[in-house]
This record gives structure tokens, C-alpha cells and sequence, in this order.
């Protein structure tokens, strides 16, 4: 564990306001050990850099600190997953959250499970499966404090995904890159028809970087109409 220069990483966390001891610390860096071995059998990611990976994976799912006070948060579920952002950088830096991450291939959640093993944490479960059929089981259906996901949907079809997990009161919270003005506009009508109602968008510049980050915060506002969201591949051909 000998050998990061973690300056950049500490940087990013002051200006987020969070902090870590030392064994969140080395957890974040065997997470990236970890990433990092598995990524050379297997498509995890395309950024293997260090400094890369704690501004664009670790620093960047944990900015949402900036729209949400995530201490508030219990329960959360993180839709489409992949590596494990921003559930498990989230899980590490706020050990209270009993965290759920979703993803649809079979293969990353076993890279999941290693990551949570190896790691250490507990109260976190990775699950193999779709949203849409998630989303219909009582167990998991408006039961979650917050969602969050940085999968690469358009808002209205990734609302359809979302929103049937988060309970009354709760929040969506949406990782989107760049200006996505014309995409909020364009997924009011489907939001509102999910029970929920945009509350804010914030585009932000990612931390000393060029890289420009935005969030879309949507609060529940009532249920779900149980048909939705509707079967497997619909909600992408056919928007709300």
C-alpha cells in the first residue's frame, strides 16, 4: 500500500468537505488495487491512471455532497453500477449507509463482492438483475432513501429506471456529464408521471479538472403508478 502520493485525493476531499481516517484511506486504495488487477481480464474501466481514477471515479462519486446531505441518507441503491461508482467510494467515505448496487452483467458483480470482501465493509450487497424487474419486487420497491446512478440513460428513460425504488420523501440523484439543460426539460413530464418533481441541476467543473460534472436532483413526491416502469427494454425505445 506503500508508494501513492494521495495529495490530490486529499485536496478533493477537503474541498468536499469530507474526512477520512486512515482506514477509509487504504481502503480507497485497495479498492483501486483491486480495480486495477481485475481491469486487465476484464472491462471495468477506461481510466487506470491513479490520480485519474481518484479524481474521475473516487472524487467524483463522492461530489455529490454538494447537492445532498448524505448523512441523512439510510438506505441507498445505485442503478447500473458497473465498478462500483458511486456506491462504493459512497459506502467508504459513509460507513452508516446500507448500500444496494444493481448491475445487469453477471461478471461485475462478482468483481463487486471481491471488492467488498477485500475491503472490508459491510451492510453492502451487489445484485445481478434489471431495474425493471428489480423494481417490481415489494422488497426493493419504494424502499430506498436515495438512488443514485451514473449509468449513460437520457433522464426520462433513467427516471423510469429510478424512481419506483425511492420511497416517499426520498431522492433520485442523477450523475450527468456536461450541460443537460435541454434533457431536463425534455424529462418533466416523465419525472412528474414517476411521482417525482425536479428539484435542482447543478453543472460544476470536477475538481481543478476541465471536466464538467452535473447533477439532477429529484425529490418523490408521491408513488409510483405500479405499472411502471414498464418491461425490459421499453423505457429506452419508447421514453415517457
Amino acid at each position: 500500500m506503500q508508494g501513492y502520493d494521495t495529495t490530490a485525493f486529499e485536496n478533493g476531499l477537503k474541498k468536499l468537505e469530507i474526512s477520512l481516517n486512515q482506514e477509509q484511506v487504504e481502503q480507497f486504495l485497495r479498492y483501486y488495487e483491486i480495480l486495477i488487477e481485475r481491469n486487465e481480464v476484464m472491462n471495468l474501466t477506461s481510466i487506470t491512471n491513479f490520480e485519474e481514477v481518484i479524481v474521475k471515479h473516487f472524487l467524483d462519486s463522492l461530489a455529490i455532497v454538494k447537492v445532498c446531505d448524505i448523512k441523512q441518507a439510510k438506505r441507498i441503491i445505485d442503478i447500473g453500477t458497473g465498478a462500483g461508482f458511486p456506491g462504493i467510494p459512497l459506502k467508504i467515505a459513509f460507513p452508516h449507509l446500507e448500500v444496494i448496487l444493481l448491475d445487469s452483467l453477471k461478471k461485475r458483480i462478482g468483481f463487486l463482492e471481491e471488492v467488498a470482501q477485500e475491503i472490508e465493509i459491510e451492510n453492502i450487497v451487489a445484485i445481478h438483475g434489471r431495474a425493471e424487474d428489480l423494481a417490481n419486487k415489494a422488497e426493493y420497491r419504494e424502499q430506498f432513501d436515495l438512488c443514485v446512478s451514473r449509468a449513460v440513460a437520457k433522464l426520462n428513460t433513467l427516471s423510469e429506471y429510478c424512481l419506483p425504488f425511492v420511497k416517499e420523501g426520498g431522492s433520485f440523484i442523477s450523475y450527468k456529464s456536461g450541460k443537460i439543460a435541454e434533457e431536463v426539460v425534455q424529462a418533466k413530464l416523465a419525472v412528474k408521471i414517476l411521482g417525482g418533481e425536479i428539484i435542482s441541476s447543478e453543472v460544476f467543473n470536477l475538481l481543478d479538472t476541465d471536466m464538467e460534472r452535473s447533477f439532477v436532483v429529484i425529490k418523490k413526491r408521491q408513488r409510483t403508478p405500479k405499472k411502471y416502469p414498464r418491461k425490459a427494454g421499453l423505457p429506452g425505445k419508447e421514453p415517457l
